[in-house]
């Protein structure tokens, strides 16, 4: 393989309605970037958009990130409960091409360890293009338990975190190769998909 692998572009996308008028600070995009400034260990770069609880801006917005923009995984942040003014899901699937509902029921599997109303949460995930999109939890604490899992004092995890499996899903389809900071997240892969790391 020649050349330099290309570096993971990430979208994130925060959906809230007071946030974007600027009733209130967003929280979501700040958290996710921090956690990906630690979960890393591959080049990354990033794009935000943050919008209102509109069905045909989050379309637009995800449809921009993904076929302009050329964004390999677009995760979102809010409006994916119940109320009349979220969907986010909706959108979600309006984009889609395929979809993935692995993410989903462990997303809510985690949060159920924490909240009962975790099962109100209608958070998707789908495939477009080249692209994985994901709907994450609204508030910071949960984003982070959602994409690391549950552990023990020890470290030891008890319920998986969705992007584990994160990196081998861009693998598959056409994605850089993504490499994480396993004291933070520990990618996995079949053993046929990891490759050898370089020597120095």
């Amino acid at each position: 393989m020649s050349g330099q692998e290309p570096e993971l572009l990430v979208g994130l996308v925060s959906i809230s309605d007071r946030a974007s008028a600027g009733t209130y600070k967003d929280e979501g995009i700040p958290s996710l970037r921090e956690w990906f400034g630690r979960a890393l260990a591959s080049p990354w770069r990033m794009e935000s958009r943050l919008i209102p609880d509109e069905r045909s801006l989050i379309e637009a917005a995800l449809v921009d990130l993904v076929d302009n923009l050329g964004c390999h995984l677009v995760l979102t942040t809010g409006g994916t409960g119940p109320a009349l003014r979220d969907v986010t899901p909706e959108a979600t699937l309006a984009v889609a091409d395929r979809e993935m509902p692995g993410f989903g029921e462990q997303m809510r599997r985690i949060s159920l360890e924490f909240v009962p109303t975790a099962i109100l949460s209608r958070q998707v995930a789908v495939i477009r293009k080249q692209a994985l999109i994901i709907n994450l939890p609204g508030q910071p604490k949960s984003i982070r338990e959602t994409l690391e899992g549950l552990k023990t004092a020890e470290g030891k995890s008890l319920v998986p975190g969705i992007f584990a499996a994160v990196p081998y899903c861009i693998d598959l389809i056409g994605g850089p190769y993504i490499e994480t900071n396993e004291d933070v997240i520990k990618a996995f892969r079949p053993k046929s998909a990891i490759r050898a790391k370089p020597a120095a």
